[in-house]
């Protein structure tokens, strides 16, 4: 019996959870697991009792023509990154792992070329998170070191 690997399981999560996401441009997934269970999971979506681009029918960002990794601030959305990390207790995401997938919009498609945003990287940082596995293609994914973002302050800078 062929059986996918661990990685690819919590990326599978991770591609499931990005469908929730109520982003018009990308929809994130992301799942934090430490010691083979799963302690979080967040997808992006506008904070709380607040409508989401898909609710209102546009998206700020893509309105303005802002490229990616710029202006996060007119987001309506919480990164799914963030709302993994906020619903999460904090002595179970030292030393976790974070999977994250991405899914585009407007075509449904995988999008393989993803990367947390600085903030978000920040937030990962001091959460405590070990690493992030991003996912490529349904099978090939990339893991990023937090010590190497750590170690180079220009990791979070895009």
């Amino acid at each position: 019996m062929d059986r996918i690997s661990k990685t690819n399981y919590y990326l599978d999560i991770a591609q499931t959870v990005a469908s929730r996401s109520t982003c018009l441009r990308r929809m994130y997934g992301a799942v934090i697991v430490k010691n083979d269970v799963i302690v979080s999971t967040g997808y992006c979506g506008a904070p709380r009792g607040r409508q989401n681009c898909c609710d209102i029918g546009y998206c700020q960002r893509e309105k303005l023509n802002i490229p990616r990794f710029e202006r996060y601030e007119l987001c309506r959305s919480v990164h799914s990154e963030a709302n993994a990390i906020i619903f999460a207790p904090h002595d179970l995401m030292i030393g976790a792992t974070m999977y994250q997938s991405c899914i585009d919009a407007s075509t449904g498609k995988l999008e393989g070329d993803i990367d947390s945003c600085h903030m978000c990287k920040r937030l990962i940082i001091n959460a405590g998170i070990e690493a992030v596995v991003y996912r490529i293609t349904p099978t090939e994914y990339r893991t990023a070191l937090i010590t190497d973002w750590i170690a180079s302050d220009d990791s979070i800078k895009k």
